[in-house]
């Protein structure tokens, strides 16, 4: 394990890792030991007890946080016609067809979300080996495949926000920025845990909710008690 730096052995100190604190005291204690110079991401991570290797213990999908993540999501849309009219009037950064294929295989990459009607996923599909690997591919589970392409842009400028459990079972989410009021970081943290709750896969056995932790981005973990999420 690579050695921490003194600050972050500092913000250590500050948390009790015996403890798992109520998410109230969670959230405070985060921004409180948060001391880099800029506006540090505030992150959940949640250990569920799923088997990712069986196809019906996926979890995957995306949540509007109510109150953003304070990151403004640049979004490509990939549509033609009047469904490339919607997006470009709903907010949409980049709209377009083969154009943008042919620029992403070239080397380019500034956006955040890419969104595609399924009509145009022929030619997104080409793109499966560079936007794959960087979490980019459209998905209809997480309603990035859509001829709604009005609503699915202003959900991704609103705060929506992609889940999905790794192989280990980890989920890791941004719920806002330090600089949030410890209210909306909490509202944040319970729509995303609850929307968890509600799309456990059938097939999970046992305790659902294993672990759960908040951190700043370059802060430590402060281990949260389930039980004073219910």
């Amino acid at each position: 394990m690579a050695k921490r730096g003194k600050k972050y052995q500092e913000q250590a100190k500050a948390v009790d890792r015996s403890k798992a604190y109520d998410v109230e005291e969670a959230v405070s204690l985060v921004k409180k030991i948060a001391s880099a110079g800029f506006d540090e991401s505030v992150d959940v991570a949640v250990r569920l007890g799923v088997d990712t290797r069986k196809n019906d213990q996926q979890v995957r999908g995306a949540v509007v946080l109510p109150n953003g993540t304070g990151k403004t999501q640049r979004v490509l849309v990939f549509a033609k016609g009047e469904k490339a009219k919607e997006a470009e009037a709903a907010g949409a950064d980049y709209v377009g067809e083969a154009e943008y294929v042919e620029k992403i295989n070239g080397g380019w990459f500034d956006f955040d979300v890419v969104v595609a009607t399924p009509d145009m996923m022929a030619q997104v599909g080409r793109l499966g080996r560079v936007l794959g690997p960087k979490g980019l591919m459209p998905n209809p589970k997480t309603g990035t495949v859509t001829f709604d392409v009005e609503k699915a842009v202003k959900e991704i400028k609103a705060g929506k926000v992609e889940y999905r459990a790794q192989k280990d079972g980890n989920v890791h989410v941004p719920i806002g920025k330090v600089s949030f009021d410890d209210e909306k970081l909490i509202e944040n943290f319970k729509v995303l845990v609850e929307t968890l709750v509600k799309v456990k896969p059938a097939a999970a056995k046992g305790t659902y909710l294993k672990n759960i932790a908040v951190s700043s981005t370059m802060g430590p973990g402060v281990k949260v008690a389930v039980a004073s999420i219910k």
